[in-house]
């Protein structure tokens, strides 16, 4: 009696394990799948990386576009909240790094730390501190739904730790990436993209070099010295393809509409160097059109006042005495790629750091090597117009008063010439990066309603005070002073 009762339980044992395990099965859903391959995560990622800090917002904001049918937040620095929208991103890059461990692919690893290195980079510079060390950590075995704030220069720290991990990572590898619509696969390339950012990233800390921990100046001087970076006019770009889901992200956007405009001083700047990349910026003026004036006259080239009443760039543009932005930004599918960073931002961070002494090597060069790449970039990409930004075409630019080196006297004047060159290259290119630029440096001056100050932040969002109140009013208050949540104070990293 009891060996039929054992075998009897050994049945019922097998039976709730098999149905178990039964059950287990028939709750996947085949179509959210569990387990995937890192490279279909580092298309998407790719893909989103290169467009998420884009867009038009930041071209109010550094005085490149007015609206003419509106009052534009960015334009008048009104702004108040930002979103924490990116964190969404950094969980399909922690998402493709476990994969990575789990099939001990290192190369996707590395790449991981890029990108994370170059969210949370953006979201510090927006907000100041930020969950880091706990952040998502939400699906963890040991989940963390409130993380702490880390201090701005704890974030910058992890940061550049990140950076030099996919540096030594990327380093051992013998590998194709699959997946990287970026590079085609190349760890050399990628080597380039994480060094360069690195430079990036120390460069921004310029006012931070006391802090001996960081040792910023060495750390600089280190990867000039030893690391591969972007030989001529190389760079992490995303090309666009003339295909569903795969066009220039502004085309055929509705925001180019009747209100858009340039604005003055952006187009002044443009103007007063002759710079012909303001002929494949923009448009001339409808008067000067009608005037018969060649695109090459700078005279037909006019913008509106971003400090004055919206309606006053209304009234100029009905005068026909505005210029909008060019065709090309919203009538092309394919239209330039967009640079996350490239050998043209490169030289130009090279450049500014070999007037402050942290390198020895010729500013000179490295500032005029970054201005013809960018040249370059136009000409290879906007085919109807390369001929009024060929090599010659840059050689000229450059011998220029405003644009020659040689009439740079002191380092401030070297740096302000740097800075603004730049500025230029950033005109639907790199985000909110000349803006965080101008905070540093001052340069270039954005113009504005008297009695208006820059912002240097943005308001935490409101998601955080609903859900994580205690550690989000913990870093106001170590920052700003208690609820002083406000957009006029400053960060860490600018202080």
């Amino acid at each position: 009696m009891k060996k039929i009762l054992n075998v009897c339980l050994m049945v019922v044992c097998l039976f709730t394990i098999s149905c178990k395990k039964d059950l287990e099965e028939l709750n996947k859903d085949p179509n959210r799948p569990q387990e995937t391959h890192p490279q279909l995560l580092l298309t998407k990622i790719e893909w989103t990386a290169f467009q998420e800090f884009g867009g038009t917002g930041p071209l109010y904001a550094n005085k490149m576009l007015v609206q003419s049918d509106g009052e534009n937040l960015e334009q008048y620095y009104k702004w108040n909240r930002a979103s924490f929208d990116p964190f969404n991103n950094l969980r399909i890059v922690t998402k493709m790094d476990q994969e990575a461990t789990k099939l001990n692919l290192k190369a996707y690893n590395a790449l991981a730390k890029f990108f994370r290195a170059y969210y949370f980079y953006n979201l510090t510079l927006t907000f100041g501190d930020i969950p880091y060390s706990e952040a998502l950590k939400g699906e963890s075995a040991n989940p963390i739904f409130t993380p702490v704030y880390d201090t701005q220069k704890a974030v910058f720290k992890g940061i550049l730790t990140e950076l030099n991990e996919a540096n030594t990572i990327l380093k051992g590898q013998n590998t194709i990436i699959v997946g990287d619509i970026i590079f085609g696969g190349s760890v050399q390339n990628w080597r380039k993209a994480v060094n360069a950012l690195r430079l990036k990233v120390l460069l921004t800390l310029s006012k931070k070099t006391s802090e001996t921990d960081l040792d910023i100046v060495n750390q600089f001087a280190g990867i000039y010295a030893s690391e591969p970076l972007f030989a001529k006019d190389e760079s992490a770009r995303l090309v666009f393809l003339n295909q569903q889901n795969n066009r220039y992200p502004e085309f055929n956007s509705s925001s180019f509409g009747s209100g858009m405009y340039m604005d003055m001083t952006f187009v002044e700047r443009l103007k007063e160097r002759e710079d012909p990349r303001l002929f494949l910026f923009c448009t001339q003026t409808r008067l000067g059109k009608e005037a018969g004036k060649p695109i090459s006259d700078f005279s037909s080239y006019e913008g509106g006042d971003p400090a004055a009443p919206y309606a006053e760039t209304n009234v100029k543009a009905v005068a026909g005495r505005v210029s909008k932005v060019h065709e090309r930004y919203y009538a092309d599918p394919v239209n330039e790629p967009r640079v996350l960073i490239g050998y043209a931002e490169q030289q130009l961070i090279l450049a500014e750091a070999a007037v402050k002494g942290w390198i020895t090597a010729d500013a000179k060069s490295l500032y005029e090597s970054g201005v013809k790449s960018n040249f370059k970039f136009y000409e290879n990409n906007v085919a109807s117009l390369a001929s009024y930004v060929n090599e010659t075409a840059a050689s000229n630019y450059l011998g220029k008063p405003l644009n020659n080196f040689d009439q740079a006297i002191s380092n401030e004047q070297k740096i302000e010439l740097i800075t603004t060159q730049k500025y230029l290259q950033t005109y639907f290119q790199n985000g909110w990066s000349a803006f965080f630029t101008n905070l540093r440096t001052g340069y270039p001056s954005f113009r504005r309603p008297a009695g208006v100050n820059i912002p240097f932040r943005w308001i935490y969002p409101q998601a955080e005070y609903n859900n994580n109140a205690a550690n989000v009013n913990k870093a106001i208050s170590s920052q700003f002073g208690a609820n002083n949540d406000q957009i006029n104070q400053a960060t860490w990293w600018v202080k």
